[in-house]
């Protein structure tokens, strides 16, 4: 199933924010599209002769509800050829190559240990369809922290979703985190003094990081440093 490629079709386009947009995608050949949250969808876009260049992963931003939708939310790289063919070429009713699910940046079976989801950007994307489905499928867990890192508060995505989820679901702490930003009363610089602050007494805890890879090499660092071991440690490479 993974090889085989099918035809999407783009079925509503919102913008997100300034550079980013959301894609909602029906994949008629297939009843329901299964997959687990955290897995992606690999595009292959009309922007190069060779097959490798004109390949694009994105994590999947939806849940999965049993229809043969999902949802990618992407943005627009300056000078990406990917990304600019999307935004410029692809309308509501265009149709899109598309082969998946795949990865393995999935929920462990027990959710027992305190979550750590660790972003940047659109990152975010696999954090929201985890956390959606965690809630809407009363999945047992313990504390989940959803650390969101973006320059300005206009960069942060599904804000009213998750501030609304974190309001309802048990032990869900969002958590937005601004570098750049002047008028901002919640937390500001990096996503590392978040984790590191929220961890200064060691506990069990699984980290997740999904992002640029500067941002993920670092964390990776300092969460070994904190005496965490690597296998608590999962990771999806954007970019």
């Amino acid at each position: 199933m993974l090889d085989l490629w099918h035809t999407g079709i783009v079925t509503k386009l919102v913008d997100e924010t300034h550079n980013t947009r959301r894609f909602w995608i029906q994949v008629p050949d297939m009843e329901r599209f299964d997959f687990k949250p955290g897995q992606f969808v690999t595009l292959d876009l009309p922007i190069h002769e060779k097959k490798n260049k004109r390949w694009r992963s994105y994590s999947i931003a939806s849940h999965p509800d049993g229809t043969n939708v999902i949802e990618l939310v992407i943005v627009l790289l300056e000078g990406g050829l990917g990304s600019t063919y999307l935004f410029n070429e692809i309308k509501e009713g265009s149709e899109l190559l598309l082969r998946g699910p795949q990865g393995v940046f999935v929920l462990p079976e027990q959710l027992d240990k305190e979550l750590f989801l660790i972003c940047t950007g659109t990152g975010i994307a696999p954090f929201r369809s985890m956390a959606n489905y965690i809630h809407l499928h009363d999945v047992p867990h313990a504390p989940i922290h959803l650390i969101f890192g973006v320059r300005y508060q206009h960069d942060l995505l599904y804000a009213a979703e998750m501030q609304q989820l974190a309001a309802s679901m048990p032990n869900f702490n969002y958590i937005p985190t601004l570098s750049r930003e002047e008028n901002w009363s919640g937390r500001k610089g990096y996503v590392h003094n978040v984790y590191e602050e929220l961890l200064q007494e060691k506990r069990p805890a699984n980290f997740f990081l999904c992002g640029w890879k500067a941002m993920i090499d670092e964390a990776k660092q300092r969460i070994q440093a904190m005496g965490y071991d690597r296998h608590d440690i999962h990771q999806e490479l954007y970019g």
